[in-house]
């Protein structure tokens, strides 16, 4: 059995292949894949698996964007660290998922249904089922806290106490309504992934605002615009013009 990696964990990985090489006596592993982008570039460049394993979130976005960008058909398991109501719509198709920590009996449970599979050995996933996904991963148990470094120390601070996430020269940062910074280790990107998209708001490639923070809305030029934003001095919350609609939407209280 020839098996695809794709997970941003080099532990997990390891323990996944040690899993599979104990339970499938001859299973090849043929690559390791850490985020999205390098996953379509093996894929289009190497022969197909037998069986992938996708982490669901990686370092630069979902996997489901990697059925996007590659005609892919092999069948898939799933790893997420989500509980398994975000995730009901692979029970009733050809693919199995499994929750961090991966348990080894858990993982036999999966192959056995990969065995069954009758040919061909194609994956049902269908756009409907990834919509049906993506929209339980995005309302569905939002992160409440991030554990920061602070030093040799660590400390949690609360989603709640967050004014703002900045991106700043290649890092990613909170800023708490004390108006002390952090440095995180996600992105932007998979921060929006993880918070409740009724309190948080993207308003441009630099900041993602809490609904809380927002002081003032003003009028600005070529129809932006212009936030005043609890612990923020300077001029950069802008609201980029594409936003507008759905950010005064946002603040109104309507889905996005």
């Amino acid at each position: 059995m020839k098996v695809l990696i794709v997970e941003d964990e080099p532990l997990a990985a390891a323990q996944l292949a040690a899993h599979l090489s104990a339970l499938r006596t001859g299973t090849e592993i043929l690559a390791v894949c850490d985020t999205v982008q390098s996953t379509v570039e093996w894929l289009k460049n190497n022969e197909m698996p037998d069986l992938a394993f996708f982490d669901i979130q990686l370092g630069d976005g979902l996997s489901f964007d990697i059925f996007k960008q590659v005609d892919f058909k092999k069948p898939v398991i799933f790893v997420t660290a989500f509980d398994q109501y975000a995730i009901q719509a692979f029970k009733v198709n050809s693919i199995d998922y499994l929750l961090k920590p991966i348990e080894r009996s858990e993982l036999e449970k999966a192959l056995i249904k990969f065995d069954s599979l009758s040919l061909p050995k194609t994956s049902n996933v269908t756009p409907q089922m990834l919509h049906e996904i993506v929209t339980s991963l995005k309302h569905k148990n939002y992160k409440e806290r991030f554990l920061v470094k602070i030093g040799t120390h660590l400390r949690i601070i609360e989603v709640k106490l967050i004014r703002y996430f900045y991106s700043f020269q290649k890092g990613t940062f909170i800023k708490c309504a004390d108006g002390k910074d952090y440095l995180i280790d996600q992105s932007l990107e998979i921060i929006e992934e993880m918070i409740d998209p009724d309190q948080f708001f993207r308003i441009n490639r630099k900041y993602l605002i809490s609904l809380t923070s927002v002081k003032d809305v003003i009028a600005y030029s070529n129809s932006r615009l212009k936030l005043k934003i609890e612990q923020a001095n300077d001029d950069d919350f802008l609201v980029a013009r594409e936003k507008v609609k759905d950010f005064k939407r946002w603040l109104e209280g309507e889905k996005i």
